[in-house]
């Protein structure tokens, strides 16, 4: 993966998938916290790109990441606290590790054809089980019992009613009264 520089384009878009909170210990060692549920982010081996939130039209809540853009090659992680303590290949001090303090990390899109991403479902148009359309997904809401599809209209679909989708298309099956 080589964001921004020639080569093949990446069909897949990079979807945000973590930031560095801050430095851990004198090693070079970083805490992570994932947006993301697939942990398999930072196994050994796997590229991030990595970009001050400023890059990336963020603003960030102190002074950030003073890293360039790059690239950064996991080492190694484990779990702490509710995120991760992660060594990148190339950061074996403090000082480096400080400078990714609230970077935000990158990732492709994964192709995994049984599970719905956000960056998916926004766009898409829904519609009942009999061809009623009900508007686009504009943005996903967190839930606890169940994620929500904002649709332009204001209505809100729990996403357990998502029983068929296609590129760009939702199919529901809506309980009476949903749209009422």
């Amino acid at each position: 993966m080589t964001p921004g520089t020639g080569g093949e384009p990446n069909p897949r878009p990079l979807l945000e998938v973590g930031r560095v909170a801050r430095p851990h210990g004198l090693l070079g060692e970083v805490v992570v916290a994932l947006v993301t549920n697939r942990t398999e982010r930072l196994a050994p081996g796997a590229e991030l790109a990595c970009r001050a939130p400023e890059a990336a039209g963020i603003s960030a809540p102190r002074p950030a990441a003073k890293a360039p853009d790059r690239v950064l090659t996991v080492r190694s992680s484990k779990p702490f606290q509710g995120r991760y303590i992660v060594q990148f290949e190339g950061v074996h001090s403090r000082e480096a590790a400080d400078e990714l303090r609230e970077a935000l990390l990158f990732a492709p899109a994964l192709d995994d054809p049984d599970s719905l991403f956000v960056h998916e479902l926004v766009g898409s148009g829904v519609f009942e089980l009999d061809g009623t359309p009900r508007g686009t997904v504009v943005a996903v809401q967190a839930n606890p019992a169940s994620d929500l599809l904002v649709i332009d209209d204001g209505n809100l679909v729990p996403l357990r009613f998502v029983v068929d989708r296609a590129p760009q298309r939702l199919i529901i099956d809506a309980p009476a009264g949903l749209f009422d």
